[in-house]
């Protein structure tokens, strides 16, 4: 795999030091207990990471902008990585990028990748890609995955666009049927064909009616419709983007970290009590 990561991108200013990260010997504290090296977490880490570059490097090929977000965000700020016991990775773009990305990660991702949204797997129901290593198996907690034809190691990718809020909970209602469902039907999966029929109505019909009003907005861009989170975002805090070091990598990050991260999670340099801090991964095996 081409190492592309390391470079910086022409349009992206590298971001200065935060001078908030923890210290080195928090750090090492940390990872000792949650994810040392060799671990079963710090392996599934670096399948993350691997397809984090890979991603990065179509993206860098194809023009298309991203940014890490959420707790990946955190990591690479407070932490300049993972956060120690984080078992996920998320990016986010705007929806134009996100249409453009999902035409062409099926020609330029490598066989042992795959893309998985609803066009890629029938009874796939979120309304967010995610990006599949093939060489490995988990199980969530909520076993919604039970249903889907890839079921590997992943990284999240979120569309954004603007919407009222009005909207965005009236189509979080119209898919949350679908949750309902999988939840009472165990694994006999006798209902599927609800949940798929759900999911594309709302993403063939009513979504589409729903991005019309969305057009007519003036509101804040957040999580496309249909997806469970609808966390504000302000672009004047997003763009012109920047980079900050994640694992050793550069990748690319909002111009203001420090107001997307505040305005989401509140103090998001302040650590959790690690007593409480629970994983999403029910069971997890990774091919070498």
């Amino acid at each position: 795999m081409q190492e592309q990561s390391k470079q910086l991108l022409p349009q992206h200013k590298k971001i200065g030091k935060m001078g908030n990260e923890v210290s080195k010997s928090t750090e090492d504290s940390l990872r000792k207990r949650f994810n040392p090296e060799g671990s079963l977490l710090r392996r599934q880490q670096m399948r993350m990471l691997e397809i984090l570059k890979e991603v990065d490097r179509i993206c860098k090929k194809h023009s298309i902008n991203y940014w890490l977000s959420s707790g990946t965000l955190i990591g690479a700020i407070r932490h300049k990585g993972f956060i120690p016991w984080d078992d996920d990775l998320d990016i986010e773009m705007l929806l134009t990028d996100y249409k453009k990305l999902m035409k062409v990660l099926p020609q330029e991702l490598p066989s042992y990748m795959a893309l998985q949204n609803t066009s890629t797997d029938k009874n796939y129901f979120y309304f967010y890609a995610k990006i599949r290593d093939k060489r490995s198996h988990l199980e969530e907690k909520a076993r919604y995955d039970r249903v889907w034809k890839e079921q590997g190691i992943y990284i999240d990718i979120f569309p954004f666009y603007k919407q009222p809020i009005w909207v965005h909970l009236l189509s979080e209602k119209a898919q949350g049927h679908v949750y309902k469902i999988m939840n009472r039907m165990g694994d006999e999966n006798k209902e599927m064909w609800k949940v798929r029929l759900i999911t594309r109505f709302n993403e063939k019909i009513f979504f589409p009616c729903l991005k019309m009003l969305c057009k007519m907005s003036n509101a804040r861009e957040t999580y496309g419709l249909g997806i469970p989170f609808h966390d504000p975002r302000h672009t004047e805090d997003i763009f012109p983007l920047t980079e900050a070091e994640f694992e050793g990598y550069m990748f690319p990050v909002p111009k203001d970290a420090d107001a997307v991260l505040t305005l989401k999670y509140g103090d998001y340099m302040k650590m959790p009590n690690i007593d409480d801090i629970n994983v999403h991964v029910g069971a997890l095996t990774i091919e070498d």
